[in-house]
Parts: structure tokens; sequence; C-alpha cells
């Protein structure tokens, strides 16, 4: 049994992944059959190995990115400027006006680069070039002088894991087995028995082997057979990956948001992966490189511009991720986390009633251990998530209350804000009718695989409608003219029926709108730094269905209280102070269902 074991279980990567095994305890409950029983993850463990952090204490270093609130627009669905039911650069510039009174900081712009679009723009063919459907360059140049004009920055969707099919490289390494491109990408050999080399599954519900009879060879993919993965422990692949970023922060870009970007190292002979959700994770998820890799790249770009990074921790949780945001490593500003999207046992798929009490538990331990050396992402909705606020409730008296709530609790909370298209407004689940409306290429998979294990078409639709990425992707909801003044033409994709009552138009017009809501809970975080950098601290910790906190420092003490349930809450404890914003407007002797309001102290 190997000796350093225990000081292993220290690391948050082991202690993360043992409770999602359900096998996490202390460390004198182990049998040693158990310690042998985990052999090979103790050796991923060892291999990843950081020494533990120490928090640091004091004040923060301040940053316009920590204090920055940001947008998140996927082009295809934001704004069509010419009838092709597509959105556009040129419609995405047609709004800078209404997110610059929204309070916009920061505009993240999913992937516009040319592409098949088998992954909607996430399979990128060119780096350097724009989409015909987006537009050119010059629209791009137009519209980032834009954004700088009204004082936001822009950052760009950046995927480094793989590239498209059709991309140059893969393209030349198919045509000719000797050309450096060839080991720009990760081939293998298969089986003696003709299978691929190894049993992974992608992430879209299929071999994660693409075979090559020209080369007698097979080449991985973790997402598309179209999505093929690059290897990263090639230096003049790296040098080609930063040599383009480059280019984009000389354009004038302010940073980057890095798609699955944890995925990019994978453990040496890429062995089997034990059989789960998604076969073969493991040996990628936190590869043993990954840190090596996320220091050149800061060396190597971030750290010659006044840049912004926000990396996607696909499958890690909130602790391990801090290794890769520590300012002292030099890796990123920040990442995503998503372990508070869904409650324990229910998936993207899974239809029920969120629990906010599990929120709050996630927000203490997160906001409880953050410290100066470290900073954190708040995001509640994105591109690849159902909405969030469907979870909450589809009551319809109990959605504008628990859509300000969100909007109130993220605007008061240490950490850099993120807002997705149409979070602003409320827009909600979409009721699809019928498989042929699905146009996300992960949820088709799934569909297809699903009828494949003898689902009827009733039963696999049913399963997979409630978490298709295209929840999220249904077009922007501007108005209540036809196609929700998204486009003049046929959308690409369904818009929610709703349009006609949730629309931007109207709700500008009214002041009590989940729409002004949003303007004024972001005014009052520009308003009040303290809300940024002041301390948290939790209220009646330990009060079900009620999440109260402070935050405070030299310049100011403010307290939060939110009724995180559907019925009317008793308060555990009253304070003085002035009520700044409600989401009710006025406070009363209860908190009713998912009241949230916000009172300065001092």
């Amino acid at each position: 049994m190997r000796s350093n074991w225990k000081e292993l279980l220290k690391q948050p990567f082991a202690q993360e992944n043992l409770m999602m095994m359900g096998k996490l305890k202390p460390a004198e409950e182990f049998t040693p059959e158990e310690v042998e029983a985990l052999e090979p993850f103790w050796k991923r463990v060892e291999a990843t190995a950081l020494p533990l952090h120490v928090p640091v204490k004091g004040p923060y270093e301040r940053k316009w990115w920590k204090e920055a609130v940001a947008y998140q627009i996927y082009p295809m669905s934001f704004c069509d400027s010419n009838g092709d039911g597509i959105g556009d650069l040129n419609g995405i510039y047609s709004k800078l006006d209404y997110l610059k009174a929204l309070g916009v900081d920061i505009v993240w712009l999913s992937p516009i680069y040319d592409s098949p679009n088998d992954d909607n723009g996430y399979d990128i063919r060119d780096y350097r070039k724009i989409h015909a459907d987006y537009g050119t360059m010059e629209d791009f140049d137009r519209l980032l002088e834009g954004v700088h004009a009204r004082g936001m920055k822009l950052i760009m969707d950046m995927v480094l894991n793989h590239t498209s099919d059709e991309h140059p490289w893969f393209q030349a390494a198919l045509k000719d087995p000797t050309s450096k491109y060839k080991d720009y990408y990760i081939w293998r050999k298969g089986k003696a028995d003709g299978t691929p080399p190894n049993n992974w599954q992608s992430f879209f519900s299929e071999p994660a082997w693409n075979y090559y009879p020209e080369l007698d060879e097979w080449a991985l993919h973790l997402f598309s057979r179209k999505q093929m993965d690059l290897n990263w422990e090639n230096p003049e692949l790296r040098e080609e990956v930063y040599d383009m970023l480059n280019w984009w922060m000389d354009k004038g870009v302010d940073g980057f948001r890095l798609d699955v970007i944890n995925l990019i190292s994978k453990f040496e002979g890429l062995p089997d992966g034990e059989e789960g959700f998604i076969t073969g994770i493991e040996n990628y998820v936190y590869g043993p490189h990954l840190h090596e890799y996320l220091q050149e790249l800061n060396r190597r770009v971030f750290s010659l511009h006044d840049s912004y990074t926000v990396g996607e921790g696909c499958g890690l949780g909130a602790a391990t991720q801090v290794s890769m945001t520590l300012a002292s490593r030099k890796e990123l500003n920040t990442t995503f986390c998503f372990s508070h999207f869904d409650t324990p046992g229910h998936s993207k798929y899974s239809t029920y009633r969120y629990d906010l009490n599990y929120l709050k538990d996630y927000i203490m331990k997160t906001q409880g251990t953050q410290d100066a050396d470290n900073w954190l992402t708040l995001v509640f909705e994105n591109h690849d998530q159902p909405r969030f606020l469907s979870k909450i409730t589809r009551e319809p008296g109990e959605i504008e209350p628990a859509a300000k709530l969100v909007a109130l609790l993220e605007m008061t909370l240490c950490g850099t804000t993120f807002i997705y298209e149409g979070q602003e407004l409320g827009m909600r689940f979409v009721e699809f009718k019928h498989a042929s409306e699905f146009r996300d290429v992960e949820a088709i998979n799934m569909y297809k695989k699903l009828l494949s294990e003898g689902k009827t078409e009733e039963e696999a639709f049913r399963f997979v409608a409630p978490g298709t990425r295209d929840q999220t992707r249904a077009p922007m909801q501007w108005t209540s003219d036809a196609n929700g003044g998204f486009t003049t033409g046929t959308p690409w994709l369904r818009l929610n029926d709703n349009f006609d009552t949730v629309n931007a138009a109207d709700e500008e017009k009214d002041p009590d709108s989940i729409l002004n809501f949003y303007r004024a809970a972001i005014s009052q975080r520009k308003q009040n730094k303290t809300l940024v950098y002041g301390d948290f601290v939790p209220v009646c910790p330990e009060q079900k269905d009620f999440f109260g906190y402070t935050r405070e420092d030299a310049d100011g003490k403010y307290y939060v209280e939110i009724n995180l349930s559907a019925h009317e809450l008793e308060r555990p404890v009253e304070m003085n102070g002035t009520l700044l914003l409600g989401s009710y407007g006025t406070a009363e002797k209860a908190l009713r269902p998912f009241e949230a309001n916000l009172y300065r102290l001092r």
C-alpha cells in the first residue's frame, strides 16, 4: 500500500472527486483494502498535486475586471440585422446602447469565427476569420470600436482544446502523414481487434475516436465527430496558439473566455476509462500538465496585456478550480464553476423544483473561503444550460420575484458577475413540441442514443427537451412584434412562445419589471464597492429557507435578506437600516415568497 495516500487525500481534487464517488471520509476510516482499490485514483491525484493553498488575509487588489458586470452574447440568437434569421455583428452593434443602459462593463461574444457550425461555432475552421453569417472583419472592427467608445470591454470566446476537422491543420494532417500538422492532433493506432484505442466516450454520446482508413489511425475528439482534439504536448502547436491569441489582443480585444480549458492536458498513454456517465473523463478533466500550460499561456499572452481571462472549468469543483485562479500562480484570472446549477441527484435534463437552500450552502462555502489571492465568478445561466429561473419555479405568480431574487443575490456577492442574454428579462423554459425542433448537436445525439437503447420517440423527446442547449439559445425577445423583433426572416431556431409578454420593449416601460430591477441592482453594485470587496458574513445561517448576510468594509455595511421559499417567512432577525432595493418595492412584517431586500446599515 502506498505511503503518501493520506497527504494526497488533502488535495482539493481528491476531496471533491471522492465526494462525487460517495467515498469521502476521514483518513482513519479507510481500510487498507479501500486504499489499495483506489490506487489508480491516487496516481492521478499524485500527478496533479500542488502545495496546499494557505488563504491570504488582507484587502483585495482592486482590478477593473473584478468590479465588472459581464454580459454573454450568443451571436446567432441575439439580433439579426439583415433578415436571414441568424443574429450577426451588426445586430449586436445596434444593441450596444441597450447593454450600456443595463450597466454592462464587459461584452462576451460566443464564437464568431469561421466554422462549419457542427457545434454552432465551437468547431473553429479559421481562428482569424469571421463567419460569413455574422459579417466581416470590418464589421467586427466597427463593433469593437463601438464597445470601447461606450466605455465597455469586449472578450472573445476562444476554443483551444480542439478545432474543426475542416481546419487547415487537420486537413494537412490527412493529406500528408509526414506533415508537422499531424502531430498537432492526437492520433493512435487501434486495438488488435480493430476497435478504437481506448473506451472513451465523447461528451456528445458517442465514441471519442474517428477512424481514418487512409492513415489506418484513429483521432481523438472529446466532443462532436468534427471537433478534433489538439495535442498540447507539441510545443509548435502551442506557439501557433500564442501567436493567434496575441494577434487578437493586438487588434484590441480585452481578453478571453476559454472554452473547456481544463481538458487540454491528457494523462500519458490515454488509458481505458472507468465506466460512467462520460467514460474516460478522469483521464483528462484535470491532467498532469494543465498548470504548466496555463502558466505558459499567461506568460506568453495574458501578462503582456491588460487582459481578463475566465476559463470554463468543465467537470471540476470549486475548490479544485481555485488552483487555476490564484494570482500568485499566474494562470487565469477566474474560472466558471457550475456545481450549483443543479442540486445533487439531478442533471440539466431533470424536471424538478430547485431547492435554493442548496444554492445558499454553496454560496456560503465559496464566499466563506474566498481570500485575497483568489477571485470568483457569479454566474447562473449560460448557453449550455437550461434557464435557471425555470428550475426555481414555473408558477406565473412566482417568476418575477424569483428572477429578482437571483438579480439581487448576484449583484451583492463577491466575484465578477455574468449575465446571459435574456436573463435580465426573465426569459424562461421553451415548450418544444417535437425533436425535429432541436438544433443542438448534443441534444440530437442524446435523442438518437436513447432511441437506440429502446426508448420511444416520445420518451426520448420528453427526456431531452428540458435539457437541450436550445433552451437558452432560443432567440432574444426584443419586442412583441413578429419573431420577437429578433429577425424579419425565419429564425434559425424557434422562439419561446411568450415573446408577446416577455420582451425588452415592454419591460423598458414598466418601472417594476425584471429588466429595470436588474438595472437597479447593477447600479447599487457600481455605487457601493463594498458589495464587491467587502467582507461576507452570514446571518442566521442555520435558518432553513432564509439567506441573510452582510457585506462590510471601511466604506460601509450592507445587509441582504432573502426568502428562499415560495411561501411567506417570518424574519429570524430584524436589522435597522435603510432599504435600498427590494424585489417587492417595500418591506413588510414578514418576507413574501422569494422576497429579496438590500439595506444599508451604515
